[in-house]
């Protein structure tokens, strides 16, 4: 299975904001964008001639990197997106918000997306009674993931219930927090995201 393996810090720095791509450790003193706010390289701290392209790109990359998707599959979901109705922009976060993955960290079970990803691949989560171990799996509404019962005790997980902010109104979470309910799905305003989908939409368009 293909994925980045680029420094997690480096991409926050590229993006000048925080992805939030390693749990605690970005609300932290050990940040790098903390302890050095400026693009990564040997020019990182030159001026930055920002053309329209360079915004529509380093917007692109920043949804990319805040799911976790490489670009191809980031650009199925942007062709998938324009063959649905609706506006293109808020159906591409629409798809990328239902992500299994992208679940599992909404409800609190994982500090980050990237450990929702390794905890979904190694198997520990059931979808409707189902054992899934497919990230990129896209939830509906009325659909039910369970963590299996002999993953309950994962400290990884007991620690994240512990310090992850409470889920979406979209999603329901037990009171045993082993079971994930989609109530509905997600509006854009629920999505909080910092992305300006259009300028995306712009940059595909050309």
């Amino acid at each position: 299975m293909a994925k980045e393996t680029d420094p997690s810090c480096k991409k926050c720095r590229r993006e000048r904001r925080k992805l939030f791509l390693k749990g605690q450790r970005c609300y932290s003193v050990k940040c790098g964008i903390e302890r050095r706010p400026y693009p990564p390289g040997i020019h990182g701290r030159g001026r930055v001639r920002e053309s329209e392209y360079l915004l529509q790109l380093r917007e692109k990359q920043k949804a990319r990197r805040f799911y976790g998707v490489l670009e191809r599959q980031f650009r199925h979901y942007y062709d998938e997106a324009t063959r649905k109705k609706g506006i293109t922009g808020e159906n591409l976060l629409f798809f990328l918000e239902r992500r299994l993955d992208n679940i599992v960290y909404r409800s609190g079970m994982a500090a980050s997306r990237a450990q929702a990803r390794q905890l979904v691949n190694h198997g520990h989560f059931r979808v409707n009674g189902r054992k899934m171990s497919i990230p990129s799996y896209r939830v509906r509404k009325g659909d039910v993931i369970e963590l299996r019962e002999k993953s309950r005790n994962l400290v990884v997980i007991r620690h994240a219930l512990d310090t992850n902010p409470p889920p979406p109104e979209w999603l329901r979470v037990t009171q045993s927090a082993s079971q994930v309910e989609v109530l509905d799905l997600p509006t854009r305003e629920q999505v909080d995201v910092p992305v300006q989908e259009q300028l995306i939409v712009e940059l595909y368009s050309k």
